[in-house]
């Protein structure tokens, strides 16, 4: 899956990338790059700093040292516009953190008609769209008490494409889900990497990162040990932490 976009400025550019929490370091010097088109699976140990790493790419998170530059833009120079940054920089949490009092198409659209200057029509048209390709366009009118776990997560997706990012962020998405709900997201982002999405995910979903990936990285300790691509990597781990890691969770 590695193409010619691997001869092109990488969209996210890492280096040395640190974050501490009162003295305890999370991470401790990551370098890495992300290039367009990149499906890239971020697994580990809880507590290896996986979460941290990927809100600080979209700076909630505030790294503590380190840079990271996305499309040319050094987002840790608190001089960015990290908002105008995070617009093209879609992210969907372990929670849906879906507005209760809002219909979907309302959660769906708020953004684009408020921080891209949508028309309501427009904004409509294209969350619809969006909706059908999930399977969910009759739940358009639904109030998120109205959906189950899957569906709101399913949502939630449609709203970060709703802003047409250049870069979708998955915090652990299956994590809060019913197992029989899983597969529901899973299929949405199955999707998502056909069609050349750029993504970077973390979970612990490891068939779906065999799947779908086109590379793997192993953190642990703050660091990123390993990474390969994703038949290398679960058939041929280079280290005794991944194997150990893998024998644990496979």
């Amino acid at each position: 899956m590695i193409t010619d976009d691997y001869n092109q400025k990488p969209l996210i550019e890492v280096r040395d990338l640190k974050k501490s929490f009162g003295g305890i370091d999370a991470l401790n010097g990551i370098t890495t790059d992300f290039h367009k088109g990149d499906v890239a699976f971020i697994v580990g140990p809880s507590g290896s700093g996986k979460s941290t790493f990927l809100r600080c790419l979209n700076r909630l998170e505030m790294p503590t040292g380190g840079s990271i530059m996305f499309e040319g833009v050094d987002i840790c120079n608190p001089k960015s516009n990290i908002d105008a940054q995070r617009q093209k920089m879609g992210m969907v949490f372990q929670q849906f953190n879906l507005f209760p009092h809002m219909t979907v198409m309302k959660n769906l659209t708020i953004a684009p008609i408020k921080l891209q200057h949508k028309t309501k029509e427009d904004a409509e048209q294209q969350a619809m769209q969006l909706l059908e390709r999930v399977g969910l366009a009759d739940r358009y009118d639904a109030y998120p008490s109205q959906l189950s776990g899957g569906q709101k997560q399913r949502i939630a997706i449609v709203r970060s494409l709703c802003m047409t990012p250049d870069v979708m962020l998955f915090d652990e998405p299956t994590s809060a889900l019913d197992p029989e709900m899983v597969g529901e997201v899973l299929n949405v982002m199955r999707d998502l990497a056909q069609v050349k999405m750029t993504m970077i995910v973390v979970t612990h979903e490891m068939s779906f990162a065999r799947e779908v990936a086109n590379r793997v990285m192993f953190m642990a300790d703050g660091v990123v040990m390993e990474e390969n691509n994703p038949k290398d990597f679960f058939e041929h781990p280079q280290s005794e932490r991944l194997q150990s890691f893998l024998d644990k969770v496979l």
